[in-house]
């Protein structure tokens, strides 16, 4: 009898054993991306880590883009990423990757063990990783990680720069704006009161010529620059070859502006031809630093941050207060079953008729609670909007919504410091008062003196006056459609 428990705690043990090996992915990139031997392996990376030119910029380093190419193409763009980790220590580190072979709503979240590589095993973070999958609802897909090789080239670097450093490796599936903004908030609570760094994955626009690859990644690396978050999401919605990352890159930008005052500072780009292949067929590389300002910086606006549940709520007040107001009906004054929509609020509310616009209304301070703020908006910009006629009650079903929720308004000391698809502008003088919302100048294609300008004469002011003394305030909003 006791020859029979032995061999079934035996058989326990060896099955404990093999469940943990099961937790620690395989290596599928080694000696196709990157060399499959440790010591030439070190040597490489040693090699282009020192060969990478140190910026050192001021700030915290709050998340990183980097390709994901093979190290022979992009591998020396990657180490001028990975160059300006050194010396800086973080909790975890959570890796973000396209998915190239399989597709699937939402994110798959490496949960426990570790991803390993010829320099051994970089363990999971399990309880960063168990809390991302709670706050977001994504959970593990193995066949997502299993041949992905997106986030597996990034461990040999991290390794490397950052020893002992836990990992949460995210793949990330289609590239919706919910996917991308649920992941981002995710990050940004399961972050608090940690230090986390995320990594995004991503290569530029894929086999275009030298030339119009150059010209298209210029365009993409200056919205990453300027911050310009909804034309970013448009592209990843839209599947646009500017990058196979775009959702890995935005959710990083969100991340990163939730910590503080945050700017891009680009340190490195190329394509294949100046490494691995022709000038008729390149794949553009970038190396950016998202960094946060130190404690202490500026103060900046910040959006509202309503979950998918309250934006739904307030874009039912908003359909209800058209209709009413269409319709002469006694309005529903009363608050929602939401606390969040019953704090005071600033909204301005958008209606369009295929694609034209046909009324847009708003509060620039929270003059009463969110709900009843955006009712109140929506039902003059169906009826008192100066532009427009009333809306008729046959317009009623062919009617979009666009909710913006403000937040307070901000002097900018320096216009400088406008960030297209980011800030929304309102310029002053006198009585005179004209305001912009952040998607106006990501949708016409505005840069930042164009947007000044447009605000400008928005306010009835000379083009520029932001330059002669004009008041200029900043605000971001959370923009719900």
């Amino acid at each position: 009898m006791k020859n029979r428990w032995f061999g079934v705690f035996l058989l326990c043990l060896f099955a404990i054993a093999g469940l943990a090996g099961q937790d620690v992915r395989r290596p599928a990139a080694a000696g196709q991306f990157y060399d499959s031997d440790p010591g030439r392996l070190a040597a490489w990376l040693k090699y282009a880590l020192d060969a990478a030119e140190t910026k050192l910029p001021a700030g915290d380093i709050a998340a990183l883009i980097v390709p994901h190419a093979g190290y022979a193409c992009s591998g020396q763009i990657a180490a001028q990423g990975y160059r300006q980790l050194k010396g800086r220590s973080y909790d975890a580190i959570v890796v973000l990757g396209p998915s190239h072979h399989s597709v699937f709503e939402g994110c798959s979240i490496y949960p426990r063990g570790g991803y390993e590589t010829p320099l051994g095993v970089a363990a999971v973070d399990e309880r960063l990783a168990a809390d991302l999958a709670k706050r977001t609802r994504f959970g593990f897909m193995a066949a997502a990680h299993e041949h992905e090789h997106s986030l597996e080239v990034q461990i040999p670097f991290l390794q490397t720069v950052l020893p002992d450093t836990p990992i949460v490796p995210v793949v990330m599936g289609r590239n919706t704006r919910r996917n991308i903004q649920t992941l981002a908030d995710g990050l940004v609570g399961a972050g608090a009161g940690k230090k986390i760094l995320v990594v995004a994955s991503t290569d530029l626009s894929h086999y275009l010529s030298k030339r119009r690859a150059n010209t298209v990644d210029a365009r993409t690396i200056d919205l990453i620059k300027g911050y310009g978050l909804e034309a970013l999401f448009g592209k990843c919605e839209r599947h646009e070859n500017v990058f196979c990352g775009g959702g890995a890159v935005v959710a990083a930008m969100l991340f990163a502006r939730e910590q503080g005052p945050a700017r891009v500072e680009v340190l490195g780009y190329a394509d294949s031809s100046e490494t691995c292949g022709p000038e008729n067929s390149v794949v553009g590389y970038l190396a950016a630093a998202l960094v946060v300002d130190s404690p202490g910086a500026a103060e900046r606006p910040r959006r509202s941050g309503l979950s998918n549940e309250e934006s739904e709520e307030l874009l039912k007040i908003a359909r209800r207060g058209v209709e009413e107001a269409v319709k002469h009906t006694p309005p529903n004054a009363a608050l929602s079953s939401f606390p969040a929509l019953n704090e005071p609020g600033a909204a301005f509310v958008t209606l369009t008729k295929r694609g034209r616009l046909r009324g847009c209304v708003g509060f620039t301070e929270p003059v009463g609670p969110l709900a009843l703020v955006v009712a109140r908006a929506a039902a003059l910009a169906a009826l008192e909007d100066p532009r427009f006629s009333p809306v008729k009650e046959k317009e009623l079903g062919s009617l979009a919504i666009e909710i913006s929720v403000l937040s307070p308004l901000v002097r900018a000391a320096d216009p400088k410091t406008v960030q297209i698809g980011r800030h929304g502008l309102v310029v002053c003088r006198g009585e005179r008062r004209g305001l912009l919302l952040p998607q106006m100048a990501a949708d016409n294609g505005w840069g930042r003196e164009e947007f000044l300008r447009q605000a400008c004469l928005k306010a009835g002011l000379p083009p520029d006056d932001w330059k002669k003394g004009a008041e200029v305030f900043i605000f971001e909003a959370q923009v719900i459609r």
